[in-house]
C-alpha cells in the first residue's frame, strides 16, 4: 500500500498542483482586490480579535499580535481543511465518477490551497516579529517538525472524515460543531499555561498536550516568538499518531474508493 501511495502521489502530483491554483485564482477572480484579499483578510481578522481579547478582555501575552496571528494561521488551516474534507467527494462527484483518480489526491490539493494561505499568514508573523524586535534563537529550527506534525495530523483526520462523509450525511454538521469546541480548548486567542494553569494545572497540562492543536500552536509561539523549543517527547508523540493517522486513512480509502460514486 505505501509503494501504490508513493506512486499515486507522484502521478497526480501536479493535477493537485494545479488544481489548487485554479481554486486559488477563481476565489479573488471577482474581486478588485484580488489577490490582496489573501492578505486583508487574515489581517483584519487579526486586529479584530486583538481588540476584543487585548482590550476589552485586558490579555496581557507578550508580543500579543503575533501571538494571535500565529494561533489563527493553525487553527484556519487545520479547521478549514477538516470542514473542506467531509463533502470532498460529493462535490467532486463528476470528476471522480468520469475518470480514476486517488480520493486523497482531491485533499492534497486542498490542502495545498489552505497551505498556500497559511505561508502568507506566517510571512505576515515575520513581519510582526520583525517589528516587535523579536530575538531569533536556533529554537526557531523546531517549527519545520511542528509543520510537518500539523501536516500529517490534518491529513490523517482528512481522509477519514472523507471516507465517513461519503456514508454519513450529517457528519459535515457534526464536525463543525466539534470543531467550534476544539477552538475554544485550543488557546488560540490566549494562553492555556497562563490562564487555565493557574488554577487549573491538571486541566491545562490536558488540553496542551492531548489536544493536538493546542500543543502545535503552542510550540509554534514557543520557538517562534520566545526563544524556547516544544516539548520534544509530546512532539515525537504526534508525530507518530499523525503517521498512524494517515496511514489508517488512506487504507481506509484505498479499501472502499470504488463504491464511493455509488452512494455519493
Amino acid at each position: 500500500m505505501i509503494k501504490r501511495f508513493i506512486g499515486d502521489i507522484k502521478k497526480y502530483f501536479n493535477y493537485a498542483k494545479y488544481s489548487a491554483k485554479a481554486e486559488l485564482k477563481a476565489e479573488v477572480a471577482g474581486s478588485y482586490l484580488n489577490w490582496v484579499w489573501w492578505i486583508l483578510e487574515p489581517v483584519c481578522l487579526m486586529f479584530i480579535y486583538a481588540f476584543i481579547f487585548g482590550f476589552v478582555f485586558q490579555a496581557r501575552e507578550e508580543y500579543f499580535t503575533a501571538f494571535i496571528y500565529i494561533g489563527l494561521a493553525v487553527w484556519t488551516f487545520f479547521n478549514q481543511n477538516l470542514k473542506n474534507s467531509v463533502t470532498i467527494i460529493k462535490k467532486n462527484k463528476g470528476v471522480v465518477s468520469k475518470v480514476y483518480l486517488p480520493k486523497f489526491v482531491l485533499l492534497e490539493s486542498k490542502m495545498f490551497v489552505n497551505g498556500f494561505k497559511m505561508v502568507v499568514s506566517f510571512a505576515i508573523v515575520i513581519v510582526l516579529m520583525i517589528f516587535y524586535h523579536v530575538h531569533l534563537t536556533w529554537n526557531v529550527l523546531f517549527f519545520i517538525p511542528l509543520m510537518i506534525c500539523l501536516w500529517l495530523v490534518t491529513f490523517g483526520f482528512m481522509c477519514i472524515l472523507c471516507h465517513f462523509g461519503v456514508y454519513v450525511q450529517d457528519l459535515a454538521n457534526v464536525v463543525t460543531i466539534a470543531l467550534r469546541l476544539i477552538f475554544y480548548m485550543t488557546g488560540i486567542m490566549f494562553s492555556i499555561e497562563h490562564r487555565i494553569g493557574k488554577g487549573h494545572p491538571e486541566l491545562a497540562m490536558i488540553l496542551e498536550k492531548f489536544n493536538p492543536m493546542a500543543f502545535i500552536i503552542d510550540g509554534c509561539r514557543k520557538c517562534l516568538i520566545y526563544g524556547q523549543m516544544p516539548e520534544l517527547k509530546v512532539l515525537l508523540i504526534w508525530l507518530v499518531i499523525g503517521v498512524l493517522l494517515s496511514f489508517a486513512g488512506i487504507r481506509l480509502i484505498y479499501k472502499n474508493e470504488n463504491s464511493y460514486v455509488k452512494v455519493s
